[in-house]
Parts: C-alpha cells; sequence; structure tokens
C-alpha cells in the first residue's frame, strides 16, 4: 500500500529469508502454529491508519453510549448468558477489509467486530521476530498510539490481570492444546505468566472454582476467557455438560464476560452509521428486500469463523431463512487486490484491537493483526497452495 516500501521489501525478498523466518517463529513452541503466516507484512500509511481509527472511535461512541446494553438487549442468547456481567468489555477487535470504493480509491471497510480476545500476545512475537528477519522502516511499528512492545506487554497484563496474581487468574478454553490458535495461549502463559486450562480441568466447590497445579488446588479469582459459547455447544455432550457450571453464580471475575462476545458483534453492526461501515440491517426489520442482492452478504448472528454466511445471495437464500431476526444482510464491499505478490496481487483485511482498562471511560486502540488472502474469501480455506497469503501483521506509519 506504500508503493516504495512494497517495492523495497519485493526486491529484498528472498525464499531463505523467509525460511530463516518461520524457522525463528515456529522456535518459542514447535508445532504450535497450524495456520500458514504470510511471506509479507502490509505497510499502511498515516492517512489510511487514520481513516481506520475514525471508523473503530465512531464505533466505540456507539459502544459506551448510555443505551448501548439496552441496544444489545437481545443479542444475548437465552440459553448462554452468564451470570455477573460487568460494565463493559476488557477487549474489543475490529476487523476492516482494505476496499476500493465506487471512485477506485482505497478505503478501509468494517466487515465484523468482537467483543473478545483474539492473539493478542502472539502478536508480541510476531513483530520482534519479523523486525530481526526482515528490513521495517523505522517510523513504522504495529503498535498503535504511544505504545511501544514494552508499554502493551504491561498494559495487555495490567489488564488481564486486574488485582490478582497470574496464579490465580486462568486462560480458559475448550480443549485448548487442540485449537488452531494455541500459539497464542502459550505465548500469553510467556509474556503474563497465567496457566492455560481446559474447562474440563476445572474443580467446583459451591460457588468457587479450582484448578490443578503441581498437586495443590488453586483457586481461580479471574478467567480471561477463551471460550465461544458457539463452539461449546457442538462439543461433547459431557463437554457440554461440564460447561454449564460457567452457567452458575460463580465467585470469579471474568475478562472479558462472555456476554460481550454476542453485545459487540455483528449484532451491533445495524446500529453504526458510519461511511466506513457498510450498511447493515437486521434482516427481519426490512420491508423492501433490495432488488440488488448480489451486492449483499447474508450472515447468521449466532456463529463463528465465517459459519453459514452467503456470499452470493439470492431470493430463494432470503426465503430459506426461517428465523430472521437471527440473521443480517450486509451490503457487500469490493476488496481491493492491493498488496503486489510475486504473482497476482493479494487481498488484505486488518484487525485492530482494542483494550479497556477496567473502570475507564473509553478502550484505547493497541496493535493489530492481518489476513491476506488470494481467494474468494479470507480464510484457509480460500487459499489452499496459494503463496504470499495467510496470518500477519501490519506496519503503520507514525504520527
Amino acid at each position: 500500500m506504500v508503493p516504495e516500501i512494497r517495492k523495497q521489501f519485493n526486491e529484498s525478498f528472498t525464499q531463505e529469508k523467509y525460511h530463516a523466518f518461520l524457522e525463528e517463529l515456529n522456535s518459542k513452541h514447535p508445532g504450535a502454529i497450524e495456520f500458514r503466516v504470510a511471506e509479507t507484512p502490509v505497510f499502511v500509511d498515516r492517512g489510511f491508519k487514520q481513516k481506520i481509527i475514525s471508523a473503530c472511535e465512531s464505533i466505540v461512541d456507539v459502544i459506551t453510549q448510555f443505551n448501548f446494553k439496552t441496544l444489545t438487549a437481545h443479542a444475548i442468547p437465552e440459553q448462554v448468558k452468564v451470570p455477573n456481567e460487568n460494565a463493559h468489555t476488557h477487549f474489543i477487535a475490529f476487523d476492516f477489509g482494505i476496499c476500493e470504493n465506487e471512485k477506485g480509491e482505497l478505503e478501509p471497510q468494517l466487515i465484523e467486530m468482537q467483543g473478545f480476545p483474539t492473539l493478542f500476545a502472539y502478536q508480541i512475537w510476531h513483530d520482534s521476530v519479523t523486525r530481526r528477519h526482515f528490513s521495517i522502516p523505522d517510523n513504522y511499528s504495529a503498535y498503535l498510539g504511544d505504545f511501544t512492545e514494552a508499554s502493551y506487554e504491561a498494559f495487555l497484563k495490567e489488564v488481564i490481570l486486574g488485582t490478582h496474581s497470574p496464579e490465580e487468574v486462568i486462560l480458559l478454553e475448550i480443549l485448548p492444546h487442540q485449537q488452531k490458535t494455541r500459539i497464542d495461549f502459550y505465548c500469553t502463559t510467556d509474556y503474563i505468566g497465567i496457566p492455560v486450562v481446559c474447562l474440563t480441568e476445572l474443580k467446583q466447590e459451591g460457588k468457587k472454582i479450582f484448578y490443578e497445579k503441581d498437586g495443590r488446588m488453586i483457586p481461580v479469582k479471574r478467567i480471561y476467557n477463551r471460550i465461544i459459547f458457539d463452539d461449546l455447544q457442538k462439543q461433547s455432550v459431557e463437554i457440554q455438560e461440564k460447561g454449564k457450571l460457567l452457567l452458575e453464580e460463580l465467585d470469579v471475575e471474568w475478562v472479558p464476560h462472555p456476554d460481550w462476545f454476542y453485545r459487540i458483534s455483528k449484532y451491533t453492526l445495524p446500529f453504526i452509521n458510519h461511511p466506513y461501515v457498510p450498511k447493515t440491517w437486521f434482516l427481519n426489520e426490512i420491508k423492501d428486500m433490495p432488488a440488488d442482492l448480489e451486492n449483499y452478504v447474508l450472515k447468521p448472528l449466532f456463529s463463528f469463523a465465517g459459519q453459514g454466511v452467503v456470499i452470493d445471495v439470492t431470493k430463494a437464500d432470503i426465503d430459506a431463512v426461517t428465523d430472521p431476526e437471527n440473521w443480517i444482510l450486509q451490503r457487500k464491499v469490493k476488496y481491493a487486490e492491493v498488496i503486489i505478490t510475486p504473482d497476482i496481487p493479494a487481498k488484505a483485511e486488518l484487525r485492530i484491537f482494542y483494550f479497556w482498562k477496567e473502570g475507564a471511560p473509553r478502550p484505547v486502540a493497541t496493535n493489530n493483526l492481518a489476513r491476506l488472502s488470494k481467494g474468494k474469501m479470507i480464510g484457509v480455506r480460500y487459499n489452499q497452495d496459494k503463496e504470499w497469503v495467510g496470518g500477519s501483521l501490519a506496519y503503520f506509519e507514525k504520527g
């Protein structure tokens, strides 16, 4: 996206450099990175960065308004409501496509967002290894605002731990060592010091929960939650039964509370009015269905990892929906083939991290990840046997 930096990067790129980069990236936890890592970062100039932050801050304005909980009262399915919801989420991730508008200009367009963690710890490692193997300009940073690697790590630690010691805080997931994102779990332990605990390992005594460490039962005071409840409902009967304890009144703090996964999600999109947020409607509230349905995307509200999304919408797709209150229709955006690579250009999606310190008036932008694609959609299944695609990060021009 910054032509001179892109030209310089591509001309100095070699397969030997890339393999050495991958070797070090994998050395921290061998075998834990299952997803493809792209050959290149994304370079973003100051103007484009400001467009993204403008959109994020506009959405934050909606999330921080006095009636946000009322607006999203129906966002949380009854069967997964968890007691003791707190005042705000601790984390938000905003996904933007790098798109082309009708005038052929590049602009960000919000694809989705989530009040839920993502690869917050792994990206610290990813950035540091990238800088060791590739030439990144000094006036470009993966971190946003005034954050540096040290201050970002300290802030992440502060938000996750709250007032507790690392031993009293757990990263909780379902079968964590089988998850494709497990590299981030292990990096969280490296940087924050908290253990990774499987839901199945929890012990309950009344309102208290415990995990075992070195033959001792350690009380859990705070949960860094990585469980997606939609995923929990797809597990074995035994795991689903175990998961019911999370719906009880427990003497624990959540970071973030599970309800925020639903409140800040696709459900929030219809409430946002911004040029970099595609117009979105709840399907059941559309009085006159657009005639050009091919220019829209149909998305189920309660799914994750792109499951159930209809890209080329027809009237038959709309008619087939039996629960329109649980679907949204979103204006389609045109991803720009913006990353020049040795063969065909790649599309890119940027995920912006926002952290929200307990009691602060607003969350703040901190860091990012990127995903490169040459397929119809962003994601592994659309990029088989392709190069210069996969997980990456953006370097933003400072200032």
